[in-house]
């Protein structure tokens, strides 16, 4: 089969080995340097670290599943090709991989000539889009509130009084997975899972702490906060128009 792409770095993020190391030969006599990570925790590291073209992503992970691994990408980077690659292929799990970003979904087990093909396409619409857009990225972009301002761009805040601030990457990683979810409640589970590519073994406070800090930052009264809101026993839930009280 001929690849119509220039070789290309995939990361191949799956915990059947031999699913993986399948892929990794297929890729590789296409010509591309193709990386492997057995779970999710190891394959956002990779992500971070190798800077890949590319992602084919395993739903069932152990530790963090596949889709916070989208999520957490998605949350810095809304460009690069993921190719969702899972038994799961039932019409809920689609389109749950699809509301969070992901680009492609191919059921196992799958037919190799046409999920090479579905990389080659997504490898091909991936340079397009780096052409097209090569300087506007979707997270430089300035946020708005109840008076309060972020912009992404240069991770500067202002709230309501007119206090101006400078937020701290994970700060900014925390709003953007509340802005992209706002009205959704989140488990502090799953904001760490998303948000810190942590699991379950990593003590919750630490998305308390950052809560307290951002609700200093934004909150007309932190004590009684009406745009990052506690749920209990749940977690929390952003309201970017909270209602007025009677």
């Amino acid at each position: 089969m001929h690849n119509t792409t220039d070789p290309r770095k995939i990361l191949i993020v799956e915990d059947d080995r031999h699913i993986a190391e399948g892929i990794q030969l297929n890729l590789a006599l296409q010509g591309h340097t193709v990386l492997i990570a057995s779970d999710g925790a190891s394959g956002l590291r990779r992500w971070k670290e190798d800077r890949p073209d590319l992602i084919v992503l395993d739903i069932m992970l152990p530790g963090i599943d596949g889709l916070s691994v989208l999520r957490n990408i998605r949350l810095e980077d809304e460009r690069i090709p993921i190719l969702i690659l899972s038994a799961k292929a039932d019409i809920e799990d689609k389109i749950q991989g699809l509301a969070h970003g992901v680009d492609d979904y191919l059921a196992k087990p799958f037919n190799l000539n046409e999920f090479l093909l579905r990389i080659d396409r997504l490898l091909l619409r991936g340079e397009w889009s780096r052409k097209a857009y090569p300087v506007k990225d979707p997270a430089d972009e300035v946020y708005t509130f109840g008076g309060n301002r972020v912009d992404f761009s240069n991770a500067m805040a202002q709230n309501a009084a007119g206090e101006s601030f400078r937020l701290t990457e994970q700060e900014l990683k925390l709003l953007k997975l509340f802005i992209a979810n706002r009205g959704e409640p989140l488990s502090r589970e799953k904001l760490l899972e998303i948000g810190w590519g942590y699991t379950g073994r990593t003590n919750t406070r630490t998305v308390d702490n950052f809560v307290v800090r951002i609700r200093k930052y934004f909150e007309p009264n932190p004590k009684q906060p009406v745009f990052f809101k506690s749920l209990r026993s749940v977690g929390y839930v952003f309201d970017d128009q909270p209602s007025e009280s009677p």
